[in-house]
């Protein structure tokens, strides 16, 4: 912190003193961001670019500012991907469509714009495609055991069911690729 400004100089003055003399000790040297361009110079303007940065510094997903009728599209559109990661049981998978379910009607009783079509979860439909998915995937791991025990190469984790290697699991992934306590546990945290 610097020292109060005497009385008898000017405001001018004072601080032309202070960078004067910062300038003479080296404080402006090697500054981060220094002979780079200022982000977002020439771009236009957005009037919620401080809310936008502050989420990108802090790693923040910007879902939380999304209105309720898109995190809903959304959630119904992931569900399968949802379902694939998350579930290990059928009632756990109808869990999670009933949960989904609730989340859509209690919308529809007193939608919020932006008003975006959406229909609750057919049960049924979700959990055959999550069998479907299930079954054929010790199928498609069978299928590349066999490719590598004849031409002898190794395969990456994860990659013969359609997965990216363990690695390559990040974030929400991670998690979903843990224990089955862990999903239940990460999932009761999510719905409340």
């Amino acid at each position: 912190m610097t020292e109060r400004k005497p009385v008898e100089h000017t405001f001018e003055s004072w601080v032309d003193k202070q960078i004067r003399e910062a300038t003479e000790r080296g404080e402006f040297e090697n500054l981060a961001g220094a002979g780079k361009p200022i982000p977002g110079a020439g771009a236009p303007v957005d009037e919620n670019w401080w809310i936008r940065g502050y989420l990108r510094r802090q790693g923040v997903p910007a879902d939380g500012l999304l209105p309720d009728s898109l995190v809903l599209r959304r959630d119904r559109q992931r569900l399968a991907e949802t379902v694939a990661g998350d579930c290990d049981s059928e009632a756990e998978v109808r869990a999670e469509v009933a949960a989904l379910n609730r989340r859509i009607a209690e919308y529809l009783r007193t939608p919020t714009p932006p008003y975006v079509p959406i229909a609750p979860a057919d049960a049924d439909r979700v959990v055959a495609a999550w069998r479907q998915r299930r079954d054929a995937e010790p199928k498609a791991r069978a299928t590349a055991h066999e490719a590598t025990a004849h031409d002898g190469t190794a395969a990456k984790p994860g990659a013969a069911a359609g997965r990216p290697s363990a690695v390559a699991v990040t974030g929400r992934a991670a998690a979903a690729a843990g224990p089955g306590w862990w999903r239940a546990l990460r999932r009761w945290f999510t719905r409340r």
